[in-house]
């Protein structure tokens, strides 16, 4: 994280840690968070209190009645604000307690909270597939402005500064998971650069 005044305040001795809610917004597809100020230590989701924002602002809620409330779902450890700090996965209810559409985490839980669902062992694999973009002119990484790669094959797993580019930004990336405590299996290239 770059220091964005010249000093970075250490809070470790204050007894207080910082934890960012977390939340998918209003299109399903946004993530939104906010941070709050939270007695350490925490140990789990239910140590921490509910929380609300306006939901008017992010397209989940009317004007009229705009109050969504947070509740505290998982919780890892900050790869960001680093010590104590922490990311605080949420789900996104109504003040009555019903939750909003955009809250998928709610039905997934009663499907795998049925005592015949709990039982099996089942499998996922879940690949998150992204091409990174040249800032300056929103094309693929690797791709020769205005034109293409050469054809599939060696960028596939590939190695090397011509077949794989933004290498320490997946590298930063798969650090961060690890540090948080996301369990995640591995990294690769794909077919494309970028």
């Amino acid at each position: 994280m770059k220091i964005a005044c010249g000093f970075r305040l250490d809070i470790t001795d204050s007894g207080y840690i910082i934890a960012e809610y977390i939340w998918i917004g209003g299109s399903g597809l946004d993530m939104r968070s906010k941070a709050r100020t939270v007695k350490a230590p925490i140990k789990s989701p239910q140590d921490l209190p509910k929380w609300n924002y306006d939901g008017s602002s992010t397209g989940q809620a009317p004007g009229e009645d705009s109050e969504v409330i947070l509740y505290p779902q998982a919780i890892f450890k900050d790869p960001f604000r680093k010590g104590d700090n922490i990311l605080v996965i949420c789900d996104c209810y109504t003040p009555q307690g019903e939750p909003i559409p955009t809250n998928k985490r709610c039905a997934a839980a009663k499907i795998f909270s049925d005592p015949a669902v709990e039982k099996e062992e089942p499998w996922f694999g879940i690949e998150q597939e992204f091409t990174l973009l040249q800032k300056e002119v929103n094309w693929p990484l690797g791709w020769p402005v205005g034109g293409f790669p050469g054809p599939q094959g060696p960028y596939y797993c590939g190695v090397g500064a011509d077949k794989a580019w933004g290498r320490a930004i997946i590298d930063a990336h798969y650090k961060a998971c690890i540090y948080t405590g996301i369990r995640i299996s591995g990294i690769n290239g794909e077919v494309m650069p970028g």
